[in-house]
């Protein structure tokens, strides 16, 4: 019962910390993560008691979906090399230079249990990264990356995890074997992934209510991840390439409900998970502080020095990347993302935060080997892991606002709107080109020709009134100005037709189900 309660707690903290964020200017994931501290830090609140190996399939499935959904494959495609450097090749060396250095400080530390520190600290988090970067106004091309990054370094690293602790657990490694594993895990994640993909896809055109739809959505990322992982593939790769083959194909250009239903459901989804993965990294804080009893000093001194070497090998490595992929990109002109100028590359270094995977990886070390003997350094590992996610976490997400702020990197505002102008212009001439095809099918008065001439229009000038030329720009913010006033009046209509409807729920006799189907009815209306 306590377990629930502390649930509830997290819940509430997640919905109360959006608005309370916006107000502070400051990410909500952060202050879901103080929250949570202050929770471990008091004693009449009791201690997560989640099975460490449930917290991944748990968790991230839902939040990978949610996060892939604002984005297309089209930028994955394009950015494929600065993601590669970053989600790739950037884990690599952050594991090598975090084992290294780990070797080095802490005595008796064996070399694979180095290697696994390394890998479960090395991939920046995907939700802090999107959820934190995603409210700032930075330029899309660094979100994409940013995103990309954080969907694909977990990949990477969970595998290099899983062969570390493999080495230390059964006494064996092989350098073959853990190249072996690595190809298998991405060929059987995205046999999976596309296989449940199709699947899915044809579900939901049998299923074709869009709530039966929606309910689909949220099964699919959790069977995606644990069908994979069972197969012994990437759970993670699984999870992004089932949610990038429904986002592409899932959805009709008219599945309007589904689209307004499910945009809104995974935004509640989106919200409370991700406040509640948050809420568990501080509440996991009780565990590192038993961990360090007595070694207070020595321990926080190895956990500084790894956090000194996480960030430091970002910076060394996004520098020299940075310039080489803008130097390929001039010289090839390939469509990708890229930092634009040193500025922009310090955010990008500055966005490096460590959350919930690992977080998860570091519950995760075992506490025996194979031979029953414990688990070498198993307490020390898991404290550097703390300090380094409560380190990167709440001192990088706490300053990432101000430093976004003091170097002045935004969103190119007057970009964004020419495009959408272009796509307002682009949906206006599609609406023309439709009446044009039913007008040589059908003969329609000469009035409703031009009335409806005027909603192609329309259809533009609402999404960008920049559409409208100078001299017919005064006639379309009259035609605006009136509908926004036939809208209004008619929402009133329906305002009391709802007020009504709901009065008749509770008269004698009412049949409840004949009046939601009405309310439902009424609702749609107010949608269109």
């Amino acid at each position: 019962m306590e377990q629930l309660a502390l649930l509830f707690v997290m819940l509430l903290g997640a919905l109360v910390s959006v608005p309370v964020a916006d107000r502070l200017g400051l990410p909500a994931p952060v202050l879901m993560t103080l929250l949570g501290i202050v929770l471990a830090v008091l004693a009449f609140v009791p201690n997560v008691n989640i099975a460490p190996e449930l917290i991944l399939p748990a968790l991230l499935p839902p939040l990978l979906y949610a996060a892939v959904r604002r984005t297309s494959w089209r930028q994955f495609a394009a950015n494929r090399r600065p993601i590669f450097l970053l989600a790739v090749a950037l884990v690599f060396i952050t594991t090598v230079s975090v084992a290294y250095v780990a070797g080095a400080i802490v005595p008796g530390l064996p070399i694979a249990g180095a290697v696994a520190l390394g890998a479960l600290i090395a991939p920046p988090d995907p939700v802090a990264a999107t959820a934190v970067a995603g409210r700032l106004g930075l330029p899309r091309r660094l979100v994409s990356i940013l995103e990309g990054e954080g969907l694909f370094n977990d990949v990477t690293a969970i595998v290099l995890y899983h062969v570390a602790i493999a080495a230390i657990v059964s006494g064996t490694f092989s350098v073959w074997q853990a190249g072996l594993d690595l190809v298998l895990s991405a060929v059987v994640a995205l046999v999976v992934g596309l296989v449940l993909g199709w699947v899915a896809n044809r579900l939901m055109d049998l299923l074709g209510d869009a709530t039966l739809q929606i309910g689909l959505t949220l099964l699919v990322p959790y069977a995606s991840y644990v069908l994979a992982e069972e197969l012994h593939g990437s759970g993670v790769l699984a999870v992004l390439t089932t949610a990038l083959f429904l986002t592409e194909y899932a959805t009709g250009a008219d599945d309007v409900m589904t689209r307004l239903v499910g945009h809104t459901f995974w935004d509640i989804v989106d919200t409370l998970v991700t406040g509640v993965a948050f809420g568990l990294i501080g509440l996991e804080l009780h565990n590192a502080i038993r961990t360090a009893s007595g070694r207070w000093g020595e321990m926080l001194g190895w956990a500084a020095t790894i956090t000194g070497v996480v960030v430091f090998v970002r910076l060394v490595w996004l520098l020299p990347a940075t310039w080489l992929t803008k130097r390929m990109h001039a010289k090839l002109d390939y469509d990708e993302d890229i930092p634009m100028g040193w500025r922009e590359t310090v955010v990008m270094w500055w966005s490096g935060m460590r959350g919930v995977a690992s977080v998860a990886l570091a519950l995760a070390v075992p506490l025996h080997t194979d031979d029953g003997a414990a688990f070498p350094d198993r307490d020390e590992i898991v404290f550097i892991a703390f300090g380094v996610i409560m380190a990167t976490l709440v001192l990088q997400g706490l300053t990432l606002p101000w430093l976004v702020k003091r170097l002045g990197v935004q969103a190119d505002t007057e970009r964004e709107k020419e495009f959408e102008k272009q796509l307002a212009v682009r949906a206006a001439k599609a609406a023309k080109r439709r009446l044009r095809e039913i007008e040589e099918v059908e003969e329609l008065p000469e009035d409703l020709s031009e009335q409806m001439l005027r909603r192609a229009f329309d259809i533009g000038a609402r999404i960008s009134p920049d559409v409208a030329e100078d001299e017919r720009r005064e006639a379309q913010q009259q035609r605006l100005r009136r509908l926004r006033r036939v809208r209004r009046i008619e929402g009133e209509l329906l305002s009391a037709a709802r007020h009504e409807v709901l009065a008749a729920r509770s008269e004698v006799g009412a049949d409840p189900e004949i009046v939601d189907r009405v309310l439902r009815h009424l609702d749609v209306r107010s949608l269109r």
